[in-house]
């Protein structure tokens, strides 16, 4: 992601595996090029129309170098997700540059319960990849 005017975006869709209220989500960072703030806000997400809906929770966290190769937590205001039912991360930063762990899956095998995404002030255009998910945590209760 990279530093001013949030010109850079990174983040994620997800199938809710099951009913509860979401509390946290975490995110693996590899590297924070200086310390910053870091944004991520979280959106019902319609699937085939690859269409993100309304903000349902945001927090915002202080990074720093300090956070490379570790688990950063988004503690959120209490929002009740939906078995099946899709959703999604996004995450930006107005003032550093934070590079994010991801996954990737084979070809013939893709991962079946998200996407990971990107998109950029310049192109202005949404880019949606089925071979990659970030490395991310849902903490859900039932």
């Amino acid at each position: 992601m990279n530093p001013g005017s949030a010109d850079h975006l990174a983040g994620q869709t997800f199938q809710c595996p099951e009913d509860g209220s979401l509390k946290k989500i975490q995110v693996y960072s590899i590297a924070v090029s200086h310390p910053g703030k870091l944004i991520l806000t979280l959106h019902d997400f319609d699937k085939r129309r690859k269409n993100w809906g309304q903000v349902l929770s945001s927090a915002e966290i202080e990074v720093d170098e300090n956070d490379t190769e570790n688990w950063m937590q988004f503690p959120l205001q209490s929002v009740q997700l939906h078995k099946d039912k899709t959703y999604g991360f996004r995450l930006k930063s107005p003032d550093t540059l934070v590079a994010i762990g991801e996954a990737a899956w084979s070809s013939t095998s893709p991962f079946a319960y998200g996407e990971e995404w990107n998109a950029n002030n310049i192109e202005n255009k949404d880019h949606y990849f089925r071979y990659f998910s970030l490395a991310f945590k849902v903490e859900l209760r039932a």
